[in-house]
């Protein structure tokens, strides 16, 4: 005995597996996107006051701040501090400091932050010169910084 009228199972299954086919290719599209994205220096921004968000005005030979934002729950935040701590340790003039946006959403809102963890750079009169979403790749992130660092 057929289990229902011939045909009309078969046309459901068929738009079944092209909507997940679709769904997943577009998926597949948007992780590669925003993997390729992730870590990389974004220049432009036109946030300022970094010093005064980071709630410490620059000491002497302080050059450039990186500000990070994280969030406690955010385990590449703990890498980020890392990378950022050797680096700034390393670096004379860049000076790291972090923010946590659970305590302080404040900040996350006045530079448009939308995720964790995310370090926006900035000069010595707290001008933006960059931001990082995820975790920096350092090579890029010092090429950045170079021109403000060689600067007397």
């Amino acid at each position: 005995m057929p289990l229902g009228r011939p045909g009309v199972g078969i046309g459901v299954n068929v738009v079944g597996i092209a909507v997940l086919v679709g769904t997943l290719a577009l998926a597949t599209v948007v992780g590669l996107v925003l993997r390729a994205r992730d870590g990389r220096v974004r220049a432009g921004g036109t946030a300022s006051g970094g010093w005064a968000l980071a709630g410490a005005p620059p000491a002497g030979d302080d050059r450039v701040l990186l500000l990070q934002l994280s969030s406690p729950v955010c385990a590449p935040c703990r890498q980020t501090a890392g990378v950022l701590g050797r680096l700034s340790a390393r670096t004379p003039g860049v000076v790291h400091r972090e923010v946590d946006v659970a305590d302080r959403p404040d900040v996350a809102r006045e530079l448009g932050v939308m995720r964790t963890p995310t370090v926006v750079a900035f000069d010595r009169a707290g001008t933006e010169l960059g931001r990082i979403s995820g975790v920096p790749r350092v090579a890029e992130l010092e090429a950045v910084l170079a021109p403000e660092l060689d600067r007397t």
